[in-house]
C-alpha cells in the first residue's frame, strides 16, 4: 500500500500546508493510494505506516527561505534535519517521531519527506498566499509521482 500523509495543525496559519495537500490529493488519488491527514502527535505517525510499503509525508517547515520554497528529503536512510521542521506545537515534531520509528524497525521501506516553506504560524491565520499557491504545486507533482509507483 502507498500512503500519503499531510501533517499539520489548520488552526495554526501555514502549519496547515500539509493538511491542505492532503485535502488537494484526496480528490485525485490514484487507486491503492491511501490520503490521510493527521493533525494529532507526530508520534502518532508510526501506527499510520503500518502496512505501507511507501509513505510520502507534507508538512510545513521554517528555514529561513522564501514562503512557499519546496524542500524534499528521502528519509528513508537519513534522519531530516530537525531544525527545518522545528515548528511543531507538540513535544517530539515529525523528524523525531521518524527516527523513533527508525529505531523500532517499524519505518516503511520508502519514505519521502516534502516540505513547504511557511510565512505565518499564529493562531487562527489562514495559509499565506505564498504557501497555498506551493500546496497547489506540491499536490499536483505528488498526484503524478505516486501514479508512478
Amino acid at each position: 500500500m502507498l500512503r500519503l500523509v499531510g501533517v499539520g495543525n489548520r488552526w495554526r496559519g501555514d502549519d496547515g500546508a500539509g493538511l491542505a495537500v492532503a485535502a488537494l490529493l484526496a480528490e485525485r488519488a490514484p487507486a491503492g493510494v491511501d490520503v490521510v491527514a493527521h493533525e494529532r502527535e507526530p508520534l502518532e505517525l508510526i501506527e499510520r505506516f503500518d502496512g505501507a510499503a511507501a509513505v510520502w509525508l507534507v508538512d510545513a517547515v521554517h528555514s529561513g527561505a522564501p514562503p512557499g520554497t519546496l524542500h524534499r528529503f528521502d528519509a528513508s536512510e537519513h534522519a531530516l534535519p530537525a531544525e527545518l521542521f522545528s515548528i511543531s506545537t507538540h513535544r517530539l515534531g515529525l523528524a523525531d517521531a521518524l527516527e523513533l520509528a527508525r529505531a523500532l524497525g517499524r519505518l516503511p521501506p520508502s519514505v519521502i519527506v516534502h516540505g513547504i516553506e511557511g510565512a505565518r504560524f499564529g493562531a487562527g491565520e489562514e495559509l499565506s498566499p505564498a504557501v497555498a499557491e506551493a500546496t497547489r504545486e506540491l499536490a499536483a507533482a505528488l498526484a503524478a509521482e505516486v501514479a508512478t509507483c
